[in-house]
């Protein structure tokens, strides 16, 4: 995908409205109320809240830090381990879904298989976005202890790849639940194969 598609992770604000025929039919508030909630439909959704609420953690650690909430020591004793639960997570969940769950539903409702390949694609600049973090968390957390001007600069920039990675991952994991749990709704899990 390039940078002008409308499709780009970046750029929309919700997959075209021909994918989405499976969610009107099943609008998100008459989730919690359906039979076929449970098991599959609902781990999907207690994760995607998992990757939002550590998502969250990892904006607010870095805005205890950068505002003085927090000194350098209290902060890298906080925040490395979270990033890299929140990072290998991430990557881990985003392999199955890849490997095993895509091609599984795109097998069970064929008409949304552009869709399971726009989630596809996201994977790939996600995983790149996530590479970029670690790499200027990584650098941030170095920075620690050091000249000030320094830390400030690893601070920002570790920041803005933060909030990009989090901006992404909030699309995408709403994207993604828009086509998947209306589809196990529909069929029940043991229905998708």
């Amino acid at each position: 995908m390039t940078g002008d598609d409308p499709l780009d992770l970046e750029r929309r604000a919700s997959l075209p409205a021909d994918l989405l025929y499976l969610l009107a039919k099943y609008p998100r508030e008459s989730w919690a109320g359906h039979g076929n909630i449970h098991g599959l439909a609902s781990m999907w959704l207690q994760r995607h809240d998992m990757f939002r609420e550590l998502g969250g953690v990892l904006t607010a650690a870095i805005a205890d830090y950068r505002e003085g909430r927090k000194d350098a020591h209290a902060f890298a004793g906080h925040f490395a381990p979270r990033l890299a639960f929140f990072l290998g997570q991430l990557n881990g969940h985003h392999q199955v879904e890849d490997l095993h769950y895509f091609p599984a539903f795109a097998r069970a409702e064929s008409r949304l298989k552009r869709g399971f390949d726009i989630l596809d694609r996201d994977h790939h600049v996600i995983h790149d976005a996530l590479e970029m973090n670690a790499e200027t968390a990584n650098a941030f957390l170095r920075a620690l202890g050091g000249d000030e001007d320094r830390v400030r600069f690893a601070a920002d920039a570790y920041a803005r790849q933060n909030e990009r990675l989090v901006a992404m991952l909030a699309r995408h994991l709403d994207d993604e639940e828009d086509l998947v749990v209306p589809l196990i709704l529909d069929r029940g899990e043991y229905g998708i194969g």
